[in-house]
């Protein structure tokens, strides 16, 4: 069993589960605003479930680093797509603002 710290919450759960669907699945959103509605449902080509991940997670695949390639992502930007995202350790996830998450202020921790 790892954690994953997120919103204020300590949420226990299996090693290697899909970040996004944790995330959701205990009430926390890794969406924006109209995001929340208007997402790609996890298959990784919207990009509006953009978070910062301190801790043991997978490797980035193809999927999160052609999508974080495109505007309004920055590639040297160490944002990780959640859905695109197994959690392996204990980890600590950020959310900034902006409809893809890409702004530079906290909109939970």
């Amino acid at each position: 069993m790892v954690k994953v710290l997120a919103q204020g919450k300590t949420i226990v759960c299996d090693r290697g589960v899909n970040l996004r669907q944790v995330l959701l699945q205990n009430e926390v959103n890794p969406h924006n605003g109209n995001a929340t509605i208007i997402n790609c449902r996890g298959i990784g080509t919207c990009g509006t479930c953009a978070v910062f991940v301190e801790g043991e997670v997978s490797e980035v695949n193809w999927r999160d680093k052609a999508r974080r390639s495109l505007p309004p992502h920055d590639p040297t930007r160490n944002l990780r797509l959640a859905c695109q995202t197994q959690v392996l350790g204990d980890v600590k996830v950020t959310k900034f603002n902006g409809f893809w998450g890409q702004g530079t202020d906290i909109v939970w921790s």
